[in-house]
């Protein structure tokens, strides 16, 4: 009795890690679709858009990415023309990431990130369960060898660097099942 009501609490685990990362690979197809944004572009737009110009170290710090992270994502912003990297005129060593006013407006249309509602529910609950469901996270992240995996506070999934062609294979997939449920 003990070993079969023990695999079926296995089993709910995984069902339920598996709800949370369709969920969050939903919400990744839809920004891409609505915004032709990864999540980490959004982030990073949204995060230099708000605070104005940036370095990359400042950004990366920012948004908990790594700083090669950013740069590949800034390099893709940068040549999508949603951002530009200039010289500091104070000090010529310091590059300057400023959004250009295409970037900034879309980020103006509100770049729906899964975590701000996410955020809101989970700040509506006691700290002890806050903690509890911390601790729980942190133990699934450890089991599944992820503590070191770079990741941002962003509830998105796919390559942090998606290339034009890699957001082409997430929003394809929809785009198939669309035409042919018409």
């Amino acid at each position: 009795m003990h070993m079969n009501k023990h695999g079926d609490i296995t089993e709910e685990i995984v069902i339920a890690l598996r709800r949370v990362i369709r969920a969050i690979d939903q919400h990744s197809r839809q920004l891409v679709q609505s915004h032709g944004l990864t999540g980490p572009q959004a982030l990073l737009l949204n995060e230099i858009s708000r605070s104005g110009p940036l370095t990359g170290s400042e950004l990366a710090k920012r948004v908990s990415l790594s700083q090669a992270t950013v740069t590949d994502v800034v390099k893709r912003l940068e040549g999508r023309g949603l951002l530009t990297r200039s010289r500091n005129d104070t000090d010529k060593r310091r590059v300057m990431l400023c959004a250009t006013e295409a970037g900034r407006q879309l980020v103006k249309g509100s770049v729906p990130l899964l975590q701000e509602s996410f955020q809101q529910r989970l700040a509506g609950l006691h700290d002890w369960e806050q903690t509890q469901l911390l601790a729980s996270l942190q133990r699934i992240a450890e089991m599944m060898n992820a503590e070191d995996i770079d990741a941002s506070p962003l509830l998105t999934s796919g390559a942090i660097t998606a290339s034009p062609k890699a957001v082409q294979e997430v929003v394809a997939p929809v785009a198939e099942e669309a035409e042919a449920a018409e």
